[in-house]
């Protein structure tokens, strides 16, 4: 199928997606997607870098008639997040994507798509390669391990870059137009246990909880989804309390910044409690999957019986774990209080791991507001810590303070109406872009950020518009012609 996706128009633009998909690209081993940008830069002669912390500058001079023209730096980033469903067989450290066309949509098989944030890269390729498209002068900036941490645009040094507007490339709604975005820190609880062995005249049942359809911890975490890993905590809660349920093992969730979709867990109860458990836990299934049902309508809770693990939690960090994530904050913390309708503050409880004496919880905080983000993280480091957890935070990044008075702004509404004959929607999003990062090393850049529509990022159902990349295509070239010229 990937063929057929080399035949859709804009041509060059799913030409260059398609042959990026090609490369493994996992956040923090982008070895191979960064020699394929730098043998990309070199065949077209253009001037091409590579900084010291991976990300690829490749430069490309204006063509005739837009010397005068302010420089753009053209910026998004080269990993992707790789999430699959549990049934598809699929390596992403040595695979390529395999994509299908769906009506108006292009999707992978079973896996994320790559079209956040590959798409904002296939564009940049494609005005790079291009013989007749007008431009002015661009750096185009591909930035690594953006999803994982930012340390890419961290890492970008003052100095490198002489444009003045930055067009970032990594939005996800096309009739939308980016000014602003949040922050976010990693904040993580680890705690040892002691491993007990299994009493006497005990049974042992696996827990499977999937089909939930995760997203976008930032984007999506408003929407009332389902997380796993709190679902999980909620049937194994009942459980204790009620039958003294006890945890061999847990494996939930897996990128800090996806809504966890799947959560499994093997746990042990008294051989005499079995038909009052399994009577009382498929009655709370029922009433779980009817709270999720227009949600989360394909969530599946299965449970069946097991062999005896060899080892089991000991009982008094097993009740201070339970209530510490039943404690802990999932979702929307706060709304913003100066733009409608937009999260200002979030959570989300990514993932959790019980296994061979040691427990892990790994969160994403979210917020446009520094110190409400840490109120957040604060709160949760409370609830770890009263459960005796030792809590890091890391990988602090600033949010991206939205600027009404930006030229670019006015330059591409302007635009936008021309083009659309409606007015665009100027937001600030709840994402990590980069552009609140690479702003502290480069304060006079002018920024803006707008993309073509992608839904389901960070999932298995991630799909991007035809339609809609056509449409951000016209923009973007509308965008090149019109730079504003540089100060006399």
């Amino acid at each position: 199928m990937n063929s057929k996706i080399r035949q859709l128009e804009p041509n060059s633009l799913w030409n260059h997606f398609s042959d990026l998909n090609a490369v493994p690209r996992p956040s923090k081993k982008e070895e191979r997607v960064i020699q394929f940008m730098v043998d990309f830069g070199k065949k077209l002669q253009l001037e091409t870098l590579v900084d010291s912390v991976g990300n690829v500058i490749i430069r490309k001079p204006a063509t005739a008639g837009l010397e005068n023209r302010k420089t753009i730096v053209m910026q998004s980033h080269l990993d992707m997040v790789h999430q699959k469903n549990a049934d598809t067989v699929f390596d992403f450290d040595n695979q390529g994507i395999n994509m299908l066309i769906d009506g108006d949509w292009v999707t992978a098989d079973g896996t994320t798509l790559g079209a956040d944030n590959g798409l904002g890269v296939a564009a940049i390729m494609a005005i790079l390669s291009s013989t007749d498209i007008p431009h002015p002068a661009i750096e185009a900036l591909f930035t690594i391990d953006e999803e994982t941490g930012m340390t890419g645009a961290m890492g970008l040094k003052g100095g490198i870059l002489e444009g003045e507007i930055l067009l970032n490339l990594d939005t996800e709604e096309d009739d939308e137009i980016d000014m602003g975005c949040a922050g976010g820190v990693d904040v993580t609880a680890r705690r040892t246990y002691t491993e007990e062995n299994i009493p006497e005249k005990t049974i042992a049942f696996q827990i499977a909880i999937t089909g939930l359809q995760g997203g976008h911890s930032g984007m999506d975490i408003h929407k009332g989804l389902g997380n796993a890993n709190k679902i999980m905590n909620r049937l194994l809660y009942d459980g204790f309390e009620h039958f003294g349920l006890r945890i061999a093992e847990i494996n939930g969730g897996s990128l800090r910044n996806a809504i966890p979709r799947e959560s499994f867990a093997t746990i042990v109860i008294d051989e005499i409690s079995k038909e009052p458990f399994l009577f009382e836990i498929d009655a709370l299934i029922e009433t779980i999957k009817k709270e999720f049902s227009v949600a989360d309508p394909n969530l599946s809770i299965d449970i069946k019986q097991a062999e005896l693990p060899e080892k089991i939690m000991d009982l008094g960090v097993q009740e201070g774990f339970i209530k510490s994530i039943y404690a802990a904050l999932n979702g929307v913390y706060k709304m913003s209080s100066d733009i409608e309708d937009l999260v200002e503050t979030s959570n989300n409880i990514a993932k959790v791991v019980v296994k061979e004496g040691t427990i892990q919880i790994d969160c994403l905080t979210r917020s446009s507001s520094e110190s409400s983000k840490f109120d957040l993280a604060n709160s949760l480091r409370a609830s770890f810590e009263l459960a005796g957890f030792e809590v890091e935070y890391s990988g602090s990044y600033p949010g991206w303070q939205p600027n009404i008075h930006s030229e670019i702004l006015k330059t591409l509404t302007h635009l936008y109406e021309d083009l659309f004959h409606e007015k665009p929607n100027v937001v600030a999003c709840h994402a990590g872009l980069e552009c609140g990062i690479l702003g502290q090393n480069y304060p006079k850049m002018d920024m803006i950020s707008f993309g073509p529509t992608i839904k389901g990022a960070h999932s298995p159902d991630e799909k991007v518009s035809i339609s809609s990349v056509q449409k951000f295509w016209t923009f973007l070239l509308k965008i090149l012609e019109n730079i504003p010229q540089k100060a006399a």
